[in-house]
């Protein structure tokens, strides 16, 4: 196989559009990173190590072309658990072993059994994890701290509504966020050669740091402070404490919600673009590779983040070299310029991830479910509604069963046929004609009650012919079933049972 020299890989990258999609996935990441740090109980630098681990050694690793790498949103409480019960210096520990276990399924070839998704499931995951960014980030447009769950960020809105509205709220920051999402939504309308070469997020960030510069208002900002005094090496004293059921089960956790978490989001991401496919053994080795990484460091676990990867796609990139790229800005801004980072209001990057979120929900998607496949609407809703009231982990598990459960119910279809069969000639007069009962399809436990009611309700004086040589499938239960209802038959009754082909002997 030919392979291209480094500076011919350089010059067949289509920067054009790689370079500005990585500045909007760098505005996308930079709150998430500090946002999901901080919950996690860690210093807001730890966050963005990891997420400059993902951009610049994950991103450029094979996997996933397109898919964004960072802190795992999913893995913030079993963090701040782990760190508050085994203290920060096992994070690394934990992250580390994480890691190579990693390395260890992507080995196996475990990654393919992930691409086992629904896509209601898909698309309710991103309608989920897109409401939870909008609701939880509408607090931050008016610079306030957000409940911790999703049913208190929705219960919490017409409270914070009230507050924007009568003033109580940082006045500032509301009509500084406010403008910034209206810049955003209207974008697109600017002259094209404008809004082509300025993507929508750059452009309206900018000007929210220049009006905020320009009158000094009084809204929070970007604090970074520098990295190297937050890296440190796993804490080699910690083996022992996690050498437990309770340590070995944090690590298990950590392993399985990170892997899980990543290629759910590469079933997302592989349906919003034409682009090449993810593999999935390598991304997931890709992913050990980070974790790996980041334990070394004493930085948060990582995995692919949807919320990243559907800006970066948004934004039009071509390449894995927009992620690398957004590694290289969240690296350069933090460690050489974190005065820059000074200049940006929170309350325009949260204007910034409000607007993410809420083109993540598949509007066109529902309506058309609505219309033409219900149950799929009530899978995609099921998921969405399980991801905003649990966790994506927990949430994309119940969506998944729900959609198993629903195929089963679909794919069991059983006919039956009960109609009487002409006399035969020769036959006595006024012997009642026999009764045929056609069985057909997949005859499963799922539609046992309707076989068993159809069965008990015919005459036991009747002579009966069952006829089974229709069925696709047959499963003990419905066997066990057509048995004991053919030996009670022929207990109570003198009228004579045939049963084409015989049924098989239960065991």
């Amino acid at each position: 196989m030919r392979h291209r020299s480094p500076a011919a890989a350089l010059r067949a990258v289509p920067w054009r559009y790689d370079l500005p999609a990585s500045l909007v996935v760098f505005l996308v990441a930079l709150p998430l990173c500090v946002g999901i740090a901080v919950a996690s109980g860690v210093p807001a630098e730890i966050g963005l190590v990891t997420g400059i681990v993902g951009g610049l050694v994950v991103g450029a690793l094979p996997g996933s072309s397109l898919q964004v790498s960072g802190p795992a949103a999913g893995l913030t409480v079993l963090v701040y658990e782990a760190v508050q019960e085994y203290g920060a210096g096992a994070l690394g520990v934990l992250v580390l072993i994480t890691g190579l276990l990693q390395l260890a399924m992507g080995a196996l070839r475990l990654g393919r059994w992930f691409r086992a998704m629904s896509a209601s499931v898909v698309h309710g995951m991103l309608a989920g994890i897109g409401l939870v960014l909008l609701f939880g980030q509408l607090y931050a447009l008016a610079d306030r701290r957000a409940p911790g769950t999703g049913p208190e960020k929705i219960a919490g809105l017409p409270r914070l509504l009230h507050d924007a509205v009568t003033g109580a709220a940082n006045p500032s920051a509301v009509a500084l966020g406010v403008a910034t999402l209206l810049v955003l939504v209207a974008w697109k309308y600017l002259p094209p050669r404008l809004a082509r070469s300025v993507p929508a997020p750059l452009g309206a960030v900018g000007l929210a740091a220049a009006v905020t510069a320009a009158a000094d208002l009084p809204v929070a900002r970007v604090r970074v402070s520098g990295l190297l005094g937050v890296v440190q090496l796993p804490d080699l004293d910690a083996l022992g404490a996690l050498a437990t059921t309770a340590g070995l089960g944090t690590v298990l956790a950590f392993t399985l919600i990170a892997s899980a978490e990543t290629l759910f989001s590469a079933a997302a991401v592989d349906r919003m673009h034409h682009g090449p496919r993810t593999d999935y053994d390598r991304e997931l080795t890709a992913q050990g590779v980070g974790n790996t990484l980041c334990g070394l460091l004493g930085a948060l676990p990582m995995t692919a983040v949807i919320v990243r990867s559907a800006a970066n796609v948004q934004a039009g990139a071509r390449s894995k070299a927009s992620r690398v790229l957004h590694g290289c800005w969240l690296l350069l801004f933090t460690a050489l310029l974190p005065g820059a980072l000074g200049l940006i209001p929170l309350t325009a990057l949260a204007a910034v991830l409000v607007h993410a979120g809420a083109k993540l929900v598949p509007v066109r998607r529902i309506v058309a479910l609505c219309r033409d496949h219900r149950g799929e609407a009530v899978v995609l809703a099921v998921t969405a509604g399980s991801i905003i009231t649990t966790d994506l982990f927990q949430g994309v598990l119940i969506g998944v069963g729900l959609a198993v459960v629903k195929s089963a119910w679909q794919t069991s279809h059983l006919q039956i046929g009960v109609e009487e069969r002409p006399v035969a000639d020769g036959a006595g007069l006024g012997e009642e004609p026999p009764l045929r009962v056609r069985l057909s399809g997949n005859a499963t436990f799922l539609r046992l009650p309707r076989l068993l009611d159809t069965l008990e309700r015919l005459p036991a004086d009747r002579p009966v012919e069952l006829d089974w040589s229709g069925l696709r499938h047959l499963d003990h239960a419905c066997t066990v079933a057509l048995t004991a209802w053919a030996d009670q038959h022929r207990a109570r009754s003198s009228a004579p049972l045939a049963v084409e082909p015989p049924l098989p002997t239960v065991v």
